[in-house]
């Protein structure tokens, strides 16, 4: 609040909730969305999009899925966080629109999707299966995703499969997950550089207008920001910001 109040923001430019309307196409986000686009124009079966923790891989995962459903494909997209097979097999007959009983067993959630699979095949519909957190996902969650993958191998089969990950947790993979993959999608994270340009872009919406003109947002940044960049100069690191020789005087006087 106090920040916000210094620099005459109406909100912060760095939340910690996924918004995709705050989405920043960064030149590395860019590519990471037209390479799952390839993937599933191309039909492929299986993907990988892994990066360290806060990259905005389920961020990336939000825009695509939107994307896809604007052109037409069913798509689900859900975390495999926590998530025990039943959960798993509901949720992804849920956002498949199957409209699952609470009370299906295993089995016939299994089935209940299979047939969705089989009828958008014969439909010539895209299936796109997004699931986060792959990295925390239990065993028999993840078999079933490899079963999900080898379902339909043909030259007529619409549906791919996008695991997200941490970079560091692909060894929670099974091997057969990470032999079906047709492409890994590495997401780096932001240089300073993509910070400031995303700071200049959301400038309109989060600068106060004033009668002089808007603050430009610019003016916050110098030539070595940096995301962890906080009023005053200082960093959130714990270190204290260096003091200027005014700052000397006083403390002596």
């Amino acid at each position: 609040m106090m920040f916000r109040k210094h620099w005459q923001l109406r909100e912060s430019p760095f939340r910690g909730t996924l918004d995709w309307r705050r989405f920043f196409a960064s030149p590395t986000h860019e590519e990471a969305l037209a390479r799952l686009h390839f993937l599933v124009d191309e039909r492929k079966r299986l993907g990988l999009l892994l990066g360290p923790t806060g990259c905005g891989k389920s961020l990336v995962l939000e825009v695509f899925a939107r994307r896809l459903r604007r052109g037409g494909a069913q798509v689900a997209n859900l975390s495999l966080l926590g998530l025990d097979l039943r959960e798993f097999l509901w949720l992804t007959a849920a956002e498949l629109g199957i409209n699952p009983d609470r009370l299906d067993d295993p089995f016939r959630l299994w089935r209940g999707v299979l047939d969705r699979l089989t009828e958008n095949r014969y439909q010539q519909l895209d299936t796109v299966l997004l699931l986060d957190d792959a990295n925390e996902a239990t065993t028999a969650v993840l078999d079933h995703v490899v079963r999900l993958a080898q379902f339909d191998s043909t030259s007529t089969g619409r549906l791919t499969v996008l695991l997200a990950a941490n970079d560091n947790g692909v060894g929670r993979l099974t091997l057969r997950l990470l032999e079906l993959a047709d492409l890994r999608i590495d997401l780096d994270p932001w240089e300073p550089v993509d910070t400031v340009q995303y700071a200049e872009a959301s400038g309109s919406s989060i600068v106060h207008f004033h009668r002089r003109g808007a603050a430009p947002l610019t003016r916050f940044f110098r030539r070595r920001a940096t995301p962890c960049e906080s009023i005053g100069g200082s960093r959130l690191t714990g270190r204290r910001r260096p003091r200027s020789k005014r700052d000397r005087r006083r403390t002596h006087r």
